[in-house]
């Protein structure tokens, strides 16, 4: 993957200086035209330095999960200094003199074109089973299932599930019922050579401290890749940092308090947010709501009372997407709760028979959260938080978790851009701690621009 990514930046960037030069006047001359572009193609080993300490060729990044969005933070800085190295060296040499027009389209065409061919590298190396890393887990408990489950429905990732292995081969029994194991780890060896795998992740095994230790040595010895899920890793964010005292290693997190001028950045971007949103979108909403009213009988709002920042509570506004009585009608579908059985606090019922034909198409694309940009300007809520829970699902909220509060609600967050409908109730309230005691304003333009990426292609909502 790297190298399709490598070559994604090299013909971004050629792309993007050609055009930029055929799009623009130039009084130079030949000669000096050709320096120009001898000058542009000495610079492109300085583009993938930069890349490189952006992260844009890392481990992680080779891997085929990453987003566009997540591509275009990376972009943005290599192509803003990559463009500075290329005018300081125009400038040191003298033999060319690029203008400034030219420069600043060829800045913007590179952060476009290179974006764009990357998400292009990365859908093929999706496609290309050549690509995909072939995982056994060692471990037969409920984080071994959870990762196993997590890898077969997010082939994104660029990994593929073998199986499972433990301590004791055969079938294993967790909380959620029995896993078919592989064999057991002292088998690893001939399952991995067997198999073809690429990747061994530990997740709680059950053998001891020196039989782990054993087995990542021994694939160790066979070039094998050796992951660890941490113990406490619900709480392990990106802004952890590891440690030394004498060879120990600590894990230290980050103080999950913001500033007062972090709190004042992000009041900002939500009144900016919210104000332009609500002008640009005045006339559509106006229709929606007439819309609402002609489909079914009933309010075009829906008003509810969810638990925000300091365990304050407040009305939330929504577009309404059920029939008028639909609370009074819960019980009859609470037998198609599709967490009824695994986690019978979130009540999520698909193909809620109570959802209004109009309340359908407004899920599917999320328009009726959109009034959730007047709680916003009120100050009850953020365009990107933690999920604003009703009363009876914030009951049941663990006490670590509830650190989760300490930010306003987010009319958008991690939770909605992962699947808001599918995730577990306990991995919902875990991502919004992480965002939490993580959060920077970097990371809220991130899940907005995520957010716009995942309306534009909408999954169905419950």
């Amino acid at each position: 993957m790297r190298r399709l990514l490598l070559a994604a930046d090299l013909i971004g960037l050629t792309s993007a200086f050609f055009l930029a030069r055929g799009l623009t006047a130039s009084t130079d001359g030949v000669v000096a035209a050709r320096w120009e572009i001898a000058l542009f193609l000495a610079s492109l080993p300085l583009w993938v330095v930069v890349a490189r300490l952006e992260g844009l060729y890392d481990r992680d990044e080779e891997r085929t999960n990453h987003s566009t969005v997540d591509d275009f933070f990376g972009v943005f800085t290599t192509a803003t200094i990559g463009t500075w190295l290329f005018l300081l060296l125009t400038s040191m040499t003298g033999l060319a003199h690029p203008s400034l027009q030219r420069l600043v389209l060829f800045w913007i065409l590179a952060i476009g074109i290179v974006t764009v061919v990357r998400a292009s590298m990365r859908a093929i190396g999706r496609r290309q089973s050549a690509y995909l890393q072939r995982v056994i887990v060692v471990g037969s408990g409920d984080v071994a299932r959870l990762l196993g489950e997590k890898i077969d429905k997010h082939p994104e990732y660029g990994l593929e599930m073998v199986g499972f292995v433990d301590h004791d081969g055969g079938a294993a029994s967790n909380g959620n019922g029995p896993i078919d194991l592989l064999g057991t780890t002292t088998g690893l060896r001939e399952l991995v050579q067997a198999h073809a795998v690429d990747r061994v992740v530990i997740a709680f095994s059950t053998d001891s401290h020196e039989e782990t230790l054993n087995v990542i040595r021994a694939m160790q010895d066979l070039r094998i890749q050796v992951d660890i899920v941490p113990r406490m890793f619900e709480i392990l964010g990106t802004n952890a940092q590891l440690h030394t005292i004498q060879g120990i290693p600590l894990v230290g997190l980050p103080t999950p308090k913001l500033s007062g001028s972090s709190r004042f950045l992000k009041r900002w971007l939500d009144l900016v947010g919210a104000f332009v949103g609500l002008v640009l979108l005045t006339p559509f909403l106006l229709v929606v709501a007439i819309w609402i009213k002609l489909d079914s009988s009933g309010p075009a709002f829906f008003r509810q009372v969810r638990v925000g920042e300091g365990e304050k509570e407040f009305r939330i506004y929504k577009f309404r997407t059920m029939v008028h009585d639909a609370e009074e009608r819960k019980a009859q579908v609470a037998h198609l709760n599709m967490h009824r059985s695994s986690d019978p606090r979130m009540f999520k019922v698909p193909n809620d028979p109570r959802v209004t034909r109009v309340g359908s198409f407004l899920r599917r694309w999320r328009i009726d959260e959109i009034p959730q940009l007047v709680n916003v300007l009120k100050g009850d809520m953020s365009l990107v938080g933690p999920r604003p829970l009703i009363l009876d699902e914030d009951f049941h909220v663990k006490l670590w978790a509830r650190r989760r509060l300490d930010l306003k609600p987010g009319v958008t967050g991690l939770w909605q851009v992962l699947g808001a409908s599918e995730i577990p109730f306990d991995e919902m309230t875990r991502l919004d701690y992480l965002y939490v005691t993580n959060w920077s304003l970097r990371e809220d333009v991130r899940l907005i621009l995520l957010t716009i990426q995942a309306v534009l292609r909408p999954r169905s909502a419950y």
